[in-house]
């Protein structure tokens, strides 16, 4: 499993946002596209996508943006994920192909395994990534002699 620079590009755009969502003020695409280097076209279509599936909402006028569409504790990675890739939690249903025992088991640990990175994905919030990422920045803070 890869993150795909689409993913990337949306997750750091919207750290950003988290980072400001206390302050309750919209952000600009040129904003968030110039504090994380995401070319501004790129970041306004994955805004637009990320919009319709109910991750930020926008908000119109000369002080408008984007905006979380709910606090960044409430947002999953996988909730992001799943909103840009399509990602699936449940096992593959179309059993109606009757398969060997060797296909079987390797569909068995493939499951397995996207299972587990479902969990670890739905475990970390927006604000768990903003935590991670402060507390990173303090120990960037080492005075050296």
């Amino acid at each position: 499993m890869e993150l795909s620079c689409k993913s990337e590009y949306a997750i750091l755009a919207l750290l950003e946002m988290a980072s400001h969502y206390e302050s309750g003020e919209p952000m600009q695409i040129r904003q968030i596209a110039a504090q994380q280097n995401i070319p501004d076209r790129y970041l306004e279509q994955l805004l637009a996508t990320l919009r319709r599936g109910g991750i930020v909402k926008s908000q119109r006028g000369s002080k408008g943006g984007y905006l979380l569409a709910r606090e960044p504790w409430k947002i999953s990675v996988f909730d992001i994920l799943e909103c840009l890739e399509g990602l699936d939690i449940k096992p593959g249903e179309d059993d109606t192909n009757p398969k060997s025992v060797d296909s079987a088991i390797v569909e068995e640990i493939w499951q397995e395994a996207r299972q587990a990175a479902n969990a670890v994905l739905q475990k970390h919030s927006l604000q768990d990534l903003c935590e991670q990422r402060d507390s990173r920045r303090q120990l960037d803070f080492m005075y050296y002699i």
